[in-house]
């Protein structure tokens, strides 16, 4: 296989990749009419982001649009991205480690920012990820400009999250397996801290001793393979994503 020939299918797969959790993330609930995902390219300040109005539920691989960190639609096309790009493309300049990022409007976590004197944090053990913190930006509209987009960055710092205010939240993550993963429990962690609440309960969140404990005993590569399997296989047999997309991904 020649070098072309490997970025080529190595390209293909990133947005092979991004297609299935977009619609995994919707089978899931996380995900609905709005919200999108995104990848970094290799090699380029660049990144795949679904066209706007396309569903999320059937993301094709092929319509994935490129963009560049300022915004620029890169490709002979007329598929238009999200009007919310700049979050992406200022939060991929900050920061050089993240490879991949969603922006969902999930409805238990916004619930966080519209409650005072209650801030979600890590309850159950893998939401260990967000030891460092879960910071809130106060921008309630939808992120357009790259004054916008650089602030969220900002707010978002050094974190593997961060909610937007009476609004949604951006995840971020070292790939895009694990950011399905990192979807996924962090769902569960804002549901469990919701449930302690409704039941009438102070909340017991892990102490840092107990996160710095889950921190050191993390097997976060092998975990994240074995999420994506699973979720993989369960879209696959719905009938969510295609066999051969399966077979390819995992």
């Amino acid at each position: 296989m020649t070098g072309t020939q490997s970025t080529s299918n190595s390209l293909a797969r990133l947005r092979r990749e991004v297609a299935i959790t977009s619609r995994i993330l919707v089978m899931e609930g996380m995900l609905d009419y709005s919200g999108h995902v995104s990848v970094r390219i290799p090699g380029q300040d660049a990144y795949y982001i679904q066209p706007s109005t396309d569903p999320r539920s059937h993301i094709d691989p092929e319509r994935l649009i490129m963009v560049d960190f300022e915004g620029n639609i890169l490709g002979d096309h007329d598929r238009k991205p999200p009007v919310e790009i700049p979050i992406h493309g200022e939060i991929y300049k900050a920061r050089p480690d993240v490879q991949s990022l969603v922006h969902c409007h999930m409805e238990l976590a916004i619930m966080f920012t519209m409650m005072e004197d209650v801030q979600l944090v890590p309850m159950r053990s893998r939401a260990a990820r967000w030891a460092s913190g879960i910071p809130t930006s106060n921008d309630p509209t939808h992120i357009k400009t790259k004054k916008q987009g650089k602030i969220l960055a900002d707010d978002l710092g050094p974190h593997h999250a961060a909610l937007m205010r009476a609004h949604g939240l951006i995840l971020v993550a070292e790939s895009v397996p694990a950011l399905l993963v990192d979807a996924v429990h962090f769902d569960e962690n804002a549901r469990a801290q919701m449930q302690v609440m409704q039941a009438g309960r102070k909340i017991k969140p892990l102490t840092p001793e107990e996160l710095d404990l889950l921190e050191k005993s993390e097997m976060r590569e092998f975990h994240v393979g074995k999420l994506w399997k699973y979720y993989l296989n369960k879209a696959e047999k719905i009938g969510i994503i295609p066999p051969e997309w399966a077979e390819e991904t995992a």
